[in-house]
């Protein structure tokens, strides 16, 4: 089931359906049996366009594996991608590789993905040498017009990575990403490694390039705060699945699973007269190789049942553009409720 809105097909420019990615374990024997890491599981969603669509949970929740199937770079275990309309993996080379320019990511170490041993110009210009059919005047051109547009100088070309810091290092990064004029853009934690002094620059930087581009945004992060301020809609995910989505101002005003309410506790407020109830999880979050076989958070919630341990909990649409996976929400049938299912485990399950 793809959530997300209603009447959204028409104008959606990014499509997953029942996506899981799987990855192997090495095997500790030659013929020891093998293992799957289950790092994405039945996740459906859909992104309009120009639209900012946020991915939130915990780090190794699934987020940047969910992000990496949607641009190409990860091939699903099951389920189809979708952009544009056409079945991402469906496409032959030639048609796949012109969907890729059209989707581009900005990643989350602005040193690690940048070349060192090129200069800025070599690195903001490589797509465009890759892809041919561009003179050297014009890519010149097309650079500096970029470097202007994220706030570095020309005298800027012929410097290194490392002459930068953090946050410029980044806007390099972004130069890059948008040089091919891609429709797409995926943003993997672009601010979580940099100073919290410029974050705000590079937020704002990234709204304003997507006002004058006018450009697609999947914009993936652990900081419920910034996905509150810039997202329309949101999926909150936990050991590779869905656990809350919609439209990203209905989650935050009336979150409904544990998890998201847990994070949202976590969110510093500045307003210390409001008083706020601090959810602390207990317990820490179970393997991927092996995750729960019911509901995957129900060894670290408050509120869980002995359904929850058996019973995967799916994902209900509870008001117009909001769907929660928890059996909370939707509850049991009358035969569950017979066979204790709806009953309250113990304080002590998740320790």
């Amino acid at each position: 089931m793809i959530v997300n809105g209603n009447n959204r097909h028409s104008d959606a420019l990014l499509e997953m359906e029942s996506v899981s990615v799987n990855f192997p374990v090495k095997r500790a024997y030659p013929f020891s049996k093998r293992q799957w890491i289950q790092a994405v599981t039945d996740v459906s969603l859909r992104v309009s366009m120009g639209e900012t669509f946020g991915i939130v949970g915990e780090s190794g929740c699934g987020k940047s594996t969910l992000a990496n199937a949607m641009i190409g770079m990860i091939r699903p275990t099951s389920g189809t991608v979708r952009f544009q309309g056409d079945d991402l993996f469906s496409l032959n080379r030639q048609a796949f590789k012109a969907a890729r320019r059209n989707m581009q990511m900005v990643f989350q170490d602005p040193f690690s993905s940048l070349n060192p041993r090129f200069t800025v110009y070599d690195i903001i210009r490589e797509p465009l040498y890759i892809r041919g059919g561009v003179s050297e005047s014009d890519m010149k051109g097309k650079v500096l017009e970029l470097l202007n547009l994220v706030g570095l100088d020309e005298e800027d070309l012929q410097r290194y990575p490392s002459d930068f810091s953090g946050g410029q290092r980044q806007r390099i990064g972004i130069a890059r990403a948008i040089i091919l004029n891609p429709s797409f853009l995926v943003c993997d934690e672009p601010v979580s490694g940099l100073d919290v002094s410029v974050h705000a620059q590079i937020l704002n930087l990234l709204m304003e390039i997507q006002q004058s581009l006018n450009l697609t945004y999947v914009f993936i992060s652990h900081n419920l705060a910034v996905v509150k301020n810039i997202c329309q809609h949101m999926h909150v995910m936990y050991l590779g699945k869905t656990m809350e989505a919609g439209a990203a101002d209905s989650v935050f005003s009336n979150p409904l699973h544990p998890y998201t309410k847990a994070l949202l506790s976590a969110i510093l407020d500045i307003d210390v007269s409001r008083p706020r109830e601090r959810v602390l999880l207990k317990g820490d979050t179970p393997s991927p190789i092996d995750p729960p076989s019911g509901c995957r958070f129900w060894q670290r919630c408050p509120f869980a049942m002995e359904g929850c341990k058996t019973i995967p909990a799916e994902l209900v649409n509870v008001e117009p553009d909001h769907h929660v996976a928890c059996h909370l929400i939707s509850g049991f049938s009358s035969e569950q409720k017979a066979a204790g299912f709806a009953q309250p485990l113990s304080p002590q399950h998740g320790e």
